[in-house]
């Protein structure tokens, strides 16, 4: 009778004729005849759930070399009982192998590791090296650059305007060259803070400041500027791009345009001869109207991008073309006054058919750069209350 081995799970029955000394030994060239057998415990129903087939056992080949996953190894296992003495030298000399392989990939790990804290002649990069045993692996690491730092922003110029006050010795008060400073700055996008000065009560700070000067003046970098023309060419040179815009005109004419309109406009406002009245109003009419024609004429380099075809008036919105420049903030200001005091003190409004001029203060009236620079119509008003003369009789 053949001997069987029992397990508290299964029982095994031996069809070899030899004794083995493993547990679960079954021939490995016939699993399918294996069978499993389980014993009931006694346990309730439903607690325990049916086990699985049990897989044929590993030969014993694989069994002695479970612990070891860095390289795999083949064995064979016949139906006999017993291996052979050659048979158990080969697995030696597998495991022997295996051992090499292992110690040239520790020592290639630590020369690896050296060549990384190595730089070379060339200076840059770093030395690698590698092994290979059963098949050949490449390590490669780039050197890491540092993190750039953002370079820091350059801080912003500290600019203070001082500007004529209004009657209320805090408002806007009524001064063109007040408004030009104030509308240059505003369109080179700079920080900078406005200070209304009240002539009747001018603080003694100031007067140490700027000694004998009225507004408008300021101050860059702790640097005092009075000159109103030397203050624009300044802040020209110094807030430059790609930063801050250039304002300066593409042509010439542009600055200008309309340069004799104030003084045309004070010799009309001032004067008290009824005699002279409509002379000195046609004089301010014809430099108007030489202003209208410049704007309605087309720049050269809107029919060089044919925004124009040389045919019709100039669509362009400001003096030099669709952006304000130095010659707008220099013009426009004094035209608004001109407009204001011209209707309050003698009825006179710019003629409609001046249709490039109506245009032009038209678009500049839609800019917060320009509106919002403007004294009110009453502070103009009240600017030229005692110099605007009444016509005698």
């Amino acid at each position: 009778m053949d001997p069987v081995y029992e397990s508290p799970e299964s029982t095994y029955v031996n069809q070899s004729s030899g004794v083995y000394d493993l547990t679960y030994e079954a021939p490995c060239d016939e699993p399918s005849e294996l069978t499993a057998e389980y014993e009931n415990t006694g346990r309730a129903k439903g607690q325990m759930p049916t086990p699985p087939a049990l897989p044929p056992p590993r030969p014993l080949a694989e069994e002695r070399r479970s612990s070891s996953s860095s390289s795999s190894s083949s064995s064979s296992s016949s139906s006999s009982s017993t291996h052979t003495e050659a048979e158990v030298k080969d697995y030696n000399r597998e495991d022997d192998k295996e051992e090499e392989e292992k110690k040239e990939v520790e020592e290639s790990n630590k020369d690896l590791n050296w060549g990384r804290g190595s730089p070379e002649a060339n200076g840059g990069d770093f030395s690698r090296r590698s092994s290979s045993s059963s098949s050949s692996s490449s390590a490669a690491s780039d050197k890491e650059e540092p993190e750039k730092k953002p370079e820091p922003e350059e801080e912003e110029p500290k600019i203070q305007l001082y500007v004529k006050a209004g009657s209320d010795g805090e408002s806007i008060g009524n001064c063109p060259f007040s408004q030009r400073l104030f509308m240059i700055l505003w369109l080179k996008g700079v920080v900078f803070n406005v200070t209304t000065v009240d002539l009747k009560r001018k603080p003694a700070d100031l007067h140490n400041l700027a000694p004998g000067t009225h507004p408008p003046f300021l101050t860059f970098q702790g640097e005092v500027l009075t000159d109103v023309n030397k203050v624009e060419e300044y802040l020209e040179e110094m807030l430059v791009p790609p930063k801050y815009p250039k304002l300066a005109s593409k042509n010439r004419e542009s600055n200008t345009a309309g340069n004799d309109i104030f003084a045309k406009f004070s010799a009309y406002v001032k004067n008290k001869r009824p005699d002279k009245n409509r002379a000195l109003e046609k004089s301010l009419d014809k430099s108007l109207a030489k202003l209208n024609t410049y704007l309605e004429n087309p720049l050269p380099d809107e029919v060089q991008v044919a925004h124009h075809r040389g045919e019709g008036e100039s669509k362009r919105k400001y003096l030099d073309g669709d952006e304000l420049t130095l010659a707008d903030c220099n013009l426009l200001p004094k035209l608004h006054v001109v407009k204001v005091v011209s209707k309050k003190y003698r009825n006179y409004e710019i003629p409609s058919e001046f249709r490039g001029l109506w245009r032009y203060l038209g678009n500049a009236y839609e800019r917060d750069e320009f509106t919002n620079t403007c004294p009110a119509d009453v502070e103009i008003e009240l600017a030229y209350k005692d110099v605007a003369k009444r016509l005698g009789k």
